[in-house]
C-alpha cells in the first residue's frame, strides 16, 4: 500500500485524528488579492467617478458615430481595456481619458508603455476568446474634455499606437 504526501492514504485522504482547535485554525480568510466588489453607487473618489462618466460618454458617441460596442470595461487579472467597439471586421482597444484641464499633459502622453502593454494584453486575451477570423485589430485614444464653462468636446484618435514586435 502506497502512502501519498503527509500521511494521505491511498485515495488522497488524511486517516490522522484532527483536534476541533485545528478545524477552527483553518477557516479560510480572504486573500490580499482578493477584492471586494464596490457597486458604482458607494464610489466616493471623484477621479473614478469621473472616469466612468467620461467612458460612458466614449460609448455614447462611438455608438452614435456607428460603432457596435462589443465590451466594457474588460478585464483580464489586472489588465483592462476600457470599451472594444466593432465596425464591420474593424475592432477597436479604446482607452478613454477623461480630463478637466491640460495641467496634467495630453491625455495620449498619459498613455504610456506600460498602460500601452497593459491594454495589449487584455486586448489579446479578448481576441483569443471573442476575435473573429479575418478581423482587423488597432488601439484608438478617446478623449473627453470638460471645459470651465461645462462644455464637454469628444476627440477620437484612431490607431493611437501600435504593438512593437
Amino acid at each position: 500500500m502506497r502512502r501519498g504526501v503527509f500521511g494521505a492514504g491511498p485515495r488522497g485522504r488524511d486517516h490522522r485524528q484532527r483536534s476541533p482547535a485545528a478545524d477552527v485554525a483553518r477557516v479560510p480568510t480572504p486573500s490580499r488579492l482578493q477584492r471586494l466588489f464596490v457597486p458604482v453607487r458607494e464610489w466616493a473618489h471623484p477621479g473614478q467617478l469621473r472616469g466612468l462618466w467620461g467612458e460612458r460618454v466614449a460609448l455614447a458617441c462611438l455608438t452614435a458615430c456607428g460603432w457596435a460596442i462589443e465590451a466594457h470595461r474588460f478585464r483580464f487579472g489586472r489588465h483592462d481595456v476600457d470599451l472594444i467597439a466593432r465596425r464591420g471586421s474593424l475592432v477597436a482597444f479604446v482607452e478613454v481619458k477623461t480630463r478637466r484641464s491640460q495641467a496634467c499633459g495630453a491625455p495620449l502622453e498619459a498613455v504610456g508603455w506600460q498602460k500601452r502593454r497593459a491594454i495589449a494584453r487584455a486586448a489579446e486575451c479578448w481576441r483569443l476568446r471573442y476575435g473573429r477570423r479575418g478581423d482587423c485589430y488597432r488601439f484608438d485614444l478617446l478623449t473627453v474634455r470638460v471645459g470651465a464653462d461645462e462644455v464637454v468636446s469628444v476627440d477620437h484618435v484612431q490607431d493611437a499606437w501600435r504593438l512593437e514586435r
